[in-house]
């Protein structure tokens, strides 16, 4: 399952950290993994990841059981009371948790918003998938600031629109296999309609004119939100100020691809490349502010 940090838009956990920090920002990934493999469907019915929560074979395949008991899972670390952990992504995430004084909040929020992709497939509004990625995206920034020892107010608010835009990039790569996948539109249908997109466009082999300006409307807004995070950078120094560096760079990078591709998701996702996350790693240090 950590062998999935190699495809993210960012660096998930770079040889630069330090040994500790490496250690604990790996276990949040891992654990934050097996919570979106559940929503997603993608584990295994009956395998080793349902027995070690403690899930019958008979529901091994109920995402929202799975959910329940990953949640009580994190509990058994999060509240204490002696009971240990079932499954070992979250006996390993508990010494990140006690080590920086984490709190549920975030994780809860993980798990919620796998919850929610269970049976809201559709987003009316912009604001409204803004809401979901608050609960999506939003709470993994705030466990690496947590993780470094680095948390302020203002730099939760910078953290939460990368995270948000980053969370929206992924989205628009993955136009066609969420539909397919998962019947699931991050589209928001007010944009739909303003551009005259509906939802069969998306189903089709290449995107026509209204679908590629959709594509680009929503890779703007996200680049947008990208620029009012990247001054986080700024704000911390030494192996951090590279880590964020590769967060914001990624998603500009994967925006980058977007517009490469002409804004046309539907033949398949785009993808960057090695080389042009090191040009926007490179660019964003030298950005000021």
């Amino acid at each position: 399952m950590l062998g999935k940090a190699a495809y993210e838009n960012f660096p998930v956990a770079p040889f630069f950290l330090p040994r500790a920090w490496r250690d604990d920002l790996m276990a949040v990934y891992g654990w934050a993994r097996l919570v979106d493999d559940i929503g997603d469907g993608d584990l295994a019915p009956g395998g080793a990841d349902a027995a070690a929560l403690g899930v019958p074979a008979g529901s091994s395949g109920d995402r929202l059981a799975l959910l329940d008991a990953a949640e009580e899972d994190l509990r058994r670390v999060v509240d204490g009371g002696g009971r240990p952990p079932r499954h070992p992504l979250v006996t390993a995430l508990g010494p990140a948790i006690r080590r920086h004084g984490i709190g549920p909040g975030p994780f809860l929020a993980l798990i919620e918003a796998n919850r929610q992709d269970q049976h809201v497939r559709r987003y009316a509004t912009y604001d409204d998938l803004l809401a979901y990625c608050e609960l999506s995206a939003n709470p993994v920034g705030r466990l690496v600031l947590a993780v470094t020892g680095t948390t302020t107010p203002e730099r939760i608010r910078r953290s939460d629109a990368v995270c948000t835009a980053l969370q929206i990039a992924e989205h628009l790569q993955d136009v066609a296999e969420d539909l397919r996948r998962h019947d699931r539109i991050y589209l928001p249908a007010e944009d739909m309609r303003r551009y005259g997109v509906e939802e069969d466009d998306l189903r089709q082999p290449v995107g026509g004119a209204p679908v590629r300006e959709l594509i680009a409307f929503e890779t703007r807004r996200a680049r947008l939100l990208l620029d009012q995070g990247a001054p986080l950078v700024g704000s911390v120094h030494g192996r951090l100020r590279l880590l964020l560096a590769g967060f914001v760079a990624g998603g500009r990078a994967a925006l980058g691809a977007i517009a490469a591709a002409g804004h046309d998701p539907l033949p398949g996702p785009p993808r960057h490349n090695g080389a042009a996350l090191l040009r926007e790693t490179v660019a964003t240090l030298r950005r000021k502010g």
